[in-house]
């Protein structure tokens, strides 16, 4: 298996249902963790200049809104979100699907609320079509730890890289000290505070 390094200039960020509901129910990790790790995906990508697309399920219902923070963040991304009317499989939904495409990217890095149905069913969709993807498993999590572990071996044994949210950002960062490296590193050590 060859490695191909992810890039801001080659691939392109999927934040799923990164909603304040979904998130309540991901009990795999702790709340303020995984908005964290989520934020911190986001603000290297706005950084990075890289292609984001949000998207939601169900905003009006449990699911909540998308966390405010991220839109603050990547402000043309949220209000461009696909909102979903209850698809499982944010790749079945034509508008998600589009957006994807238009980035024009083969790479795609995924996050998800939850690990265990918003980003497993995707990832898996885009791998066999042909996408390398990363998926950054401490950016999503699931409603126990099981669910969690078995969706995160079913996208490792299809082809779909696992990843963490420090690994990520070190990858795209390549160096530290670039000006953009120099404000991804102040976006790392969020994770050690």
């Amino acid at each position: 298996m060859s490695f191909e390094k992810f890039t801001a200039e080659n691939a392109a960020m999927l934040l799923i249902d990164h909603q304040v509901g979904t998130m309540g129910w991901a009990k795999s990790m702790p709340f303020e963790e995984l908005k964290r790790n989520a934020l911190m995906l986001a603000k290297s990508a706005a950084i990075l200049n890289m292609p984001v697309v949000l998207t939601s399920s169900m905003e009006e219902y449990a699911q909540g809104p998308l966390v405010e923070e991220l839109k603050t963040i990547l402000p043309e991304e949220f209000e461009a979100r696909i909102k979903r009317l209850g698809i499982v499989n944010a790749m079945d939904d034509e508008n998600f699907a589009a957006a994807v495409k238009a980035t024009g990217r083969k790479k795609l890095i995924i996050a998800g609320v939850t690990n265990d149905v918003c980003t497993v069913y995707p990832a898996l969709t885009l791998v066999a079509a042909g996408f390398d993807v990363q998926v950054v498993a401490d950016a999503g999590a699931s409603p126990t730890k099981m669910a969690d572990d078995i969706a995160l071996r079913r996208m490792d044994k299809n082809g779909i890289t696992l990843t963490t949210t420090n690994q990520l950002i070190a990858e795209l960062a390549g160096s530290w000290a670039t000006p953009q490296g120099e404000k991804l590193v102040q976006v790392l050590m969020e994770s050690f505070q």
